[in-house]
């Protein structure tokens, strides 16, 4: 897979409160249309009056969880991107809310792949969290101190990996 060519000319949104964080996104995915929000109210707006292929929220400082809920409801897959909300409960609270993906920004220079994998998995009607685990598993077993977390959310994980949200 090609992300970049899979991305190339798709219209994102990215949204968080830190212009370095807005810069990085926007350099990394230069080849998309990118639209760019650090508030709220800001991300709000966008999401209700455009189309996106995908949009991509922090979660800290500009409600992320409640633009998923918008974006949600506009048909547009959202991609979870945090530093500060990492954690088994966001992580699931994500995939139950209807995120697409749940990535670290700790992992950003990834962004381009992604976001690739999001809209391919909308493009050919797959799951988006069958590719997450695949890419991102090992990672969120080390920050959670091994592959314990999974079991403990072994029923949700399990049926989560099987289901197709559809958007």
């Amino acid at each position: 897979m090609d992300p970049k060519k899979i991305i190339s000319g798709k219209r994102v949104l990215i949204v968080d409160d830190e212009e370095d964080v807005l810069d990085t996104l926007t350099e990394l995915l230069e080849m998309c249309k990118v639209d760019r929000a650090s508030s709220f109210e800001q991300a709000k707006e966008l999401l209700e009056k455009n189309e996106y292929d995908v949009a991509i929220l922090d979660i800290m400082g500009v409600q992320g969880f409640e633009l998923l809920q918008i974006a949600k409801q506009q048909g547009i897959p959202a991609l979870m991107l945090t530093a500060h909300a990492l954690s088994e409960e966001n992580l699931k609270k994500a995939a139950e809310e209807g995120a697409e993906y749940y990535a670290p920004k700790d992992e950003i220079s990834n962004i381009d792949l992604f976001v690739a994998d999001v809209i391919e998995a909308k493009e050919k009607k797959k799951n988006p969290w069958v590719r997450w685990f695949e890419r991102l598993g090992g990672f969120y077993d080390r920050l959670f101190t091994g592959p314990d977390w999974r079991e403990k959310e072994k029923e949700f994980w399990e049926k989560k990996l099987k289901e197709y949200s559809g958007l």
